[in-house]
């Protein structure tokens, strides 16, 4: 695996200026301009313009020629998806194919794990990667893209000391001796040894500050928006403590909702920040009904009325992350035994207004939540839906890198998935409905990634987007618009090419749910990748750009849009 190339440029106005950084921003002579194009002559000397990728709308802007790192070895004949990121830090303008529409303005930040190696060592999974930002900046039809590796602690300790510092997802630094090993135990349940490397989501709060998140507390870290660079660590004012978090909590103009799953009194703390504050206050508290601790809680629903706490029968498990080599299932238990459980919360009172066992599910990520009333205008239940992986907990260990990088495209292994629909009855009833929201043929029984027009956060609503599946397939290789009213999908698809999570952007002033546009990064089959946008409504491919090389594949994003 080629090595990163750390560079020491600091923050500039990625998103703001016309400047592209070339490798270490303190060579002036590298620095290209849009405004004024670039003169042959200040071309680095390792570089030709064949080389060179020429970046440019089409439009009457000039030229600029920017060099792509040098490859070590054969990336581009393979998926740059899971490779790591080839140079910290990169900026530039792209050429547009099609028409981006003029209404688009303001910066999409998408965060994901972007590097997988400490010099020779290489992570095992998937969600172990360093966390790498990609910004795309749209603005008058033009595109600007950049990425930088977000400065976490975890990040800058490796990067020093050019090894594993903090626990990642399945890896552990290595102890030398029994006395080492009983230090790195404490620092476990301290917490010290956790990792802050928030590679996971990026939110806007209410208040316009840009935090990247995981499920460590710890891994809570503000950004600068326009230029990606690292503020410092979102600290909590209050005494709530704990370790871990969900790592997508509820993010609204008005306030911020999250869950702090209890592994001592199994449970969860439902709490709220409001905008302007880094104090969260408890809305109330759900007892866990099965199980030795809770049920992993990466994500959870909301509606008008209630939060929805899951309680997934996949739960968290002291044994394993003591343990130095993962287990299957890493820090988590499957307990089929303890059942699984849907609990729904009055956000006004923090009252429980129903728990109800629910089938067995496993879910990552749950898409949208609402209330359904009678002909009388009463809640009678809360229908709640999520990418569902019948309750198969394979989904995990199929993340591991060396199963996604030796992947030859003729097995069919990625397992099955739906849109599953929970019906949570608000009368008192002690059973749930959990069922498929449509045939999960239509997405190719793949479905991850979701989201939805967040006007329709917690209401009735129609579509979703996600990622899904054309098989053969080890990956949801497709994009795939859902009408949950009509039971069918619609899916963009290119051979070898894996597509990141698509954001969907409303057009202002819309009166129609699917009126804006679909942005998903994609990682090809040639080793390059692209910025690609399609139309909200006819999910038709409107306009892309080529990155100068491909990047490694990202996860969650936030729209900031420009006033």
């Amino acid at each position: 695996m080629a090595s990163l190339r750390f560079t020491s440029a600091a923050g500039s106005m990625i998103f703001g200026s016309s400047s592209v950084h070339l490798g270490d921003s303190s060579h002036d002579t590298n620095n290209l301009s849009f405004k004024n194009g670039v003169n042959p002559l200040t071309i680095p000397s390792n570089m030709t313009v064949k080389d060179s990728v020429v970046t440019r709308v089409a439009t009457r802007a000039p030229p600029v020629f920017m060099p792509s790192p040098k490859i070590e070895n054969d990336h581009e004949s393979k998926l740059a998806a899971w490779t790591s990121i080839q140079q910290e830090r990169w900026e530039g303008e792209l050429v547009v194919q099609g028409d981006i529409p003029i209404w688009l303005k303001g910066n999409y930040i998408r965060n994901g794990p972007g590097l997988w190696n400490i010099g020779d060592y290489n992570f095992r999974h998937l969600f172990d990667g360093y966390s790498t930002l990609v910004g795309l900046h749209f603005e008058n039809g033009r595109l600007k893209a950049a990425h930088r590796q977000l400065e976490s602690d975890a990040y800058k300790a490796a990067k020093k000391n050019k090894k594993l510092c903090y626990r990642e997802f399945s890896e552990a630094p290595r102890t030398e001796n029994f006395l080492s090993y009983v230090g790195e135990l404490t620092n476990l349940f301290s917490g010290a040894s956790l990792t802050d490397n928030a590679n996971t989501g990026v939110v806007r709060l209410g208040d316009g500050r840009v935090v990247c998140l995981t499920e460590t507390i710890k891994g809570s870290i503000q950004i600068n928006p326009d230029t990606l660079e690292t503020i410092g660590r979102f600290e909590y004012t209050d005494s709530w403590g704990g370790l871990i978090h969900s790592a997508h909590p509820i993010v609204t103009e008005s306030e911020f909702l999250t869950l702090l799953p209890d592994l001592i009194k199994p449970g969860y703390l439902v709490v709220r920040m409001e905008p302007g504050t880094n104090e969260r206050k408890v809305v109330g508290r759900v007892n866990c009904r099965g199980g030795p601790s809770p049920g992993w809680v990466h994500s959870f629903p909301v509606t008008e009325h209630y939060i929805i706490v899951p309680e997934m029968p996949l739960r968290y498990c002291a044994q394993n992350l003591l343990r130095a080599e993962p287990t299957p299932l890493y820090k988590f238990e499957w307990h089929p035994s303890s059942k699984a459980f849907m609990h729904v919360m009055c956000k006004a009172t923090g009252n429980i207004v129903a728990s109800v066992e629910v089938p067995l599910y496993v879910t990552f990520h749950f898409i949208n939540a609402y209330e359904e009333k009678d002909n009388e205008g009463r809640i009678t239940a809360v229908i709640a839906d999520c990418c569902e992986h019948n309750a198969n907990t394979s989904i995990l260990d199929m993340l591991r890198l060396q199963r996604l990088r030796s992947y030859k495209g003729r097995d069919d292994v990625l397992p099955d998935a739906r849109v599953g629909r929970f019906t949570i009855p608000l009368d008192g009833s002690p059973i749930g409905k959990l069922e498929a929201a449509l045939d999960p043929n239509q997405h190719g029984r793949g479905i991850d990634m979701c989201t939805i027009n967040p006007a329709y956060l917690g209401k009735k609503y129609r579509y979703a987007y996600a990622c899904g599946a054309q098989r053969p397939c080890n990956f949801p290789n497709t994009l795939t618009k859902i009408d949950l009213v009509k039971k069918t999908a619609k899916n963009w698809f290119s051979e070898g090419a894996v597509p990141s999570e698509p954001f969907f952007v409303a057009r202002p002033g819309a009166t129609e749910e699917d009126d804006g546009v679909v942005i998903s990064m994609i990682s090809d089959k040639n080793g390059e990748g692209y910025a690609l946008l399609l139309d909200g409504s006819t999910f038709k491919e409107i306009a892309r750009a080529k990155f100068p090389y491909g990047l490694p594949y990202g996860l969650h994003g936030c729209w900031i849009p420009k006033e």
